[in-house]
């Protein structure tokens, strides 16, 4: 999470500039587009190309391995078919270029990428349904599985140890817990952190393993009209959040995300998990934890962003986004309660079975 010293805030000047110096390229338009801890500019240049110049935050900017392997799993995945943006090189044919800027807080590294522009809205705008549902499901389990092919020099750097946004680092929300006091969700959270670790890590063994986005949420997933009133999926983006680590999270993170939209938020669950097991069926140990697990990402979304705002006040609105609708979901699940919960999902995506 990046502290307000850290998130570059280019003006549109700075932006124009880069453009021009790395890319060789001028632009007829720059405009803003939103980010959690980065700067993120469409920029259409004057022979009609669009683009995303992505600029990292100065600690993000600080681990070039890590982005330098974020951008090949995009270009891997592009390979493969799959809608992700590609890199564009530089004028001397880097991915990637480590630049000293000033956004009022004196010079800062910032790494910065210019990155392919991709048509669609984000799922968050359009309206749910389960056919969305279902091609959310399937499109995670399916890039989870394209990424077991993937091979690259430095794929150890995704064991990213106390890495906050991983499923696997639930206990150290604990620490952030404070930021929730005179909340009565404080209560509900430790109790989600007491649950995972009595019931979730004795069974991790069990979960099979694979590389994660992380962070598939209905931000991250653009879509395009496919007929008269269906979407398909268009794009997947932001890849800061991968690290090692299993299938079952990245289908407990799509489905609590998904959540977020959803006039009918409990249902959701069955539908994404049709999808995802389309391609990856889970076992029994997943299956047990799923509930669990999904509630786990509705924490770490509303305590990380209770944070945040304490670091950004300026950026409340963003921040808040999610989190808002995640404390009543995560206050109605937990009272509902797993086994209700799972019958729901569970028996709704037997159905899809009967279909396929």
């Amino acid at each position: 999470m990046a502290s307000k010293e850290s998130k570059p805030n280019l003006t549109h000047a700075q932006v124009s500039e880069l453009v021009i110096r790395l890319y060789g390229l001028t632009e007829s338009e720059i405009r803003p587009l939103p980010s959690y801890d980065d700067q993120n500019a469409y920029v259409c240049v004057s022979d009609g190309g669009e683009y995303v110049l992505k600029v990292m935050n100065s600690g993000d900017s600080q681990n070039p391995t890590l982005l330098e392997l974020q951008t090949h799993a995009m270009n891997f995945l592009h390979s493969k078919g799959l809608p992700a943006q590609t890199a564009i090189p530089t004028k001397t044919g880097q991915l990637m270029s480590l630049e000293e800027i000033d956004c009022g807080c004196g010079l800062q590294k910032y790494l910065v990428r210019l990155l392919t522009y991709l048509p669609g809205t984000t799922v968050a705008k359009i309206p749910s349904s389960p056919n969305i549902l279902y091609q959310v499901g399937k499109m995670a389990a399916t890039m989870d599985k394209v990424f077991q092919e993937m091979e690259h020099p430095n794929l150890h750097v995704l064991q990213r140890e106390n890495f906050i946004w991983s499923l696997s680092s639930i206990p150290l929300l604990e620490q952030y817990l404070p930021v929730m006091d005179g909340d009565p969700m404080q209560e509900v959270v430790s109790k989600v952190i007491a649950q995972y670790q009595a019931q979730v890590i004795p069974k991790m063994s069990a979960f099979r393993k694979c590389i994660n986005h992380g962070d598939f949420n209905d931000h991250n997933i653009l879509a395009t009209v496919d007929g008269p009133s269906t979407y398909k999926i268009s794009g997947i983006l932001d890849f800061g959040d991968m690290s090692s680590g299993y299938y079952i999270f990245e289908l407990a993170i799509a489905i609590m995300y998904m959540m977020i939209e959803s006039p009918s938020p409990v249902d959701v669950g069955g539908h994404v998990l049709a999808g995802y097991e389309s391609v990856i069926p889970l076992n029994e140990a997943e299956r047990d934890c799923l509930f669990l697990l999904v509630l786990c990402r509705f924490s770490q979304s509303l305590v990380l962003a209770r944070y945040s705002v304490q670091q950004q006040p300026e950026n409340e609105e963003y921040l808040m986004i999610t989190s808002r609708t995640g404390t009543k979901l995560l206050r109605r699940l937990w009272e509902l309660g797993q086994q209700q919960v799972e019958r729901t999902w569970f028996e709704s995506a037997k159905t899809y079975k009967h279909q396929n």
